[in-house]
Formats: C-alpha cells, sequence, structure tokens
C-alpha cells in the first residue's frame, strides 16, 4: 500500500510522565496523540510497532497513547494478521479507530448534516437527493481532473485519484491486487449521511469510473460498517469503454 504522510522525529519528551500535570506536557501529549490517532485512521489497523515506527516514537509511549484511545472507546483492538509459521505467546494486536474515533480525529459532518438531506428527501423526493449526490462529487473531483487523466493507464489515475482525495479530506491510498488496482479510503467526511442515503456512494462510484475510464466496483463502505471504502480498479479497460480526455470532451 502507498502511504501517506512522513515519519517525524523522536520525541523523547513523550517518556516523561513526572511532568504529566504540567500544561506544556500536556499539550505535547495531544498533538502526539492526534497523531497516533490520525495513523489509525488513515492506515488502521495497524500495530503499535508500525506507529512507533512512522512516527519516531518510543513504543511504550505509543502504548499509553493507544491505552487512553481505547479507554475512551475512540479505538478498538483485534488480531493482527499473521506471517509465516504460527509462534509461541499471545498474537500481536492492531489497532484501529472507533466511529466515535473517527468524529473526534477525522472530518465527521454533525446531525444538521444529516436532517438537512431528510429534508431535502421529504419535500423534493428522491430525485433531488440524486441530484445532489451527483453534484456534490463532481464538485469533489472535478478540480483535479487534469492531473488524474493526464495518464492512460487506470493504475496511475487510480493513484492520482487517492492524492487527489486525500488533499479533500479523505486519507486515500492505492494498493496493487493480481486484477488490478484497490483505491482505498480511509476516511469519509460524509460517512454519517451515506449511511441513511446510500445515493452519496453511489454517485461517487459513478464518477470515480467515469474519471478513471473504466468498470469500478465499490467493494466496502465506511458508512455500511467497513473499516475503509475500497473500490476496485480492473488492470484492463473493459472492452468498449475508452478512458476519457483531460477536458472531458472526446475519449483519448
Amino acid at each position: 500500500m502507498k502511504k501517506t504522510g512522513t515519519p517525524g522525529q523522536r520525541r523523547d519528551g513523550d517518556d516523561r510522565t513526572a511532568a504529566a500535570g504540567v500544561p506544556a506536557q500536556a499539550s505535547a501529549d495531544g498533538r502526539t496523540r492526534h497523531e497516533v490517532a490520525r495513523l489509525l485512521l488513515e492506515e488502521g489497523p495497524i500495530t503499535a510497532a508500525v506507529v512507533a515506527e512512522r512516527l519516531g516514537i518510543s513504543p511504550t509511549a505509543v502504548r499509553r497513547h493507544l491505552d487512553t484511545l481505547l479507554d475512551g472507546g475512540e479505538a478498538e483492538a483485534l488480531d493482527a494478521p499473521r506471517r509465516g509459521p504460527r509462534g509461541r505467546g499471545r498474537p500481536a494486536r492492531a489497532f484501529r479507530l472507533t466511529d466515535s474515533g473517527r468524529a473526534r480525529f477525522g472530518h465527521a459532518y454533525d446531525d444538521l448534516a444529516v436532517s438537512a438531506v431528510r429534508f431535502l428527501a421529504e419535500h423534493a423526493g428522491p430525485d433531488a437527493v440524486r441530484a445532489f449526490a451527483e453534484s456534490r462529487v463532481a464538485a469533489l473531483v472535478e478540480p483535479h481532473r487534469d492531473a488524474v487523466t493526464s495518464s492512460a493507464e487506470p493504475a496511475s489515475r487510480a493513484e492520482a485519484l487517492a492524492t487527489a482525495l486525500t488533499r479533500e479530506g479523505y486519507a486515500a491510498s492505492t494498493r496493487q491486487v493480481r486484477t488490478g488496482e484497490q483505491l482505498c479510503q480511509h476516511h469519509c467526511p460524509v460517512a454519517h449521511v451515506a449511511a441513511e442515503f446510500p445515493q452519496l456512494c453511489e454517485a461517487e462510484t459513478e464518477a470515480f469510473a467515469k474519471l478513471l475510464g473504466t468498470h469500478v466496483q465499490r467493494l466496502a463502505t465506511i458508512a455500511r460498517g467497513d473499516t475503509a471504502c475500497t473500490t476496485h480498479v480492473p488492470a484492463e479497460n473493459p472492452r468498449g469503454m475508452e478512458a476519457p480526455s483531460p477536458d472531458g470532451g472526446n475519449p483519448v
């Protein structure tokens, strides 16, 4: 998987607990905890060792921040996948954010957004919701059309789209699979709205297909309770479907 973000410098101050009551230390702890949480958001489930390596802080400090997130119900732990022969001892644990954690450390929509779309559905009907969803996703992806469509290859377009989505707050990445690429959105700013109005996800998937110039398949969504929104991008264009030109006109 192509990673988003860069490792930070080691912060030895995270290991000092004697100054826990000092405001400066509390502020530093808060900043570091936010970085830990954002890493869980973007790459979870991941182990404490990976978090420590990415952020350049000690495993002890990472465990302390993870314990705080777990105690607050903002993170959860599960057994990490094993690689190689099964050994002795407890399996390693991987961590990811809960819905509560996503709401705090991401950019979650509040009840006002859900209420607004409900009002639209009740007073203007489902076609209006669909039109709103299409308009919203067009505003999201159109500014990045040139960057995404500069390549004729679906895989390169998927990577460029992931970069664009990350800039829009979706913490996206791509990973290569046997049959193509998987576009993974580790955060969805409209997940709570999309859980009730799947038209948002449907419009997004259709827009991705047009922008990438290939049929895509949505495999998972945060709105349905999955850990990421995952879209499969096949390695080859389906027969008869041509990639759009950068200006949105004739196919390339």
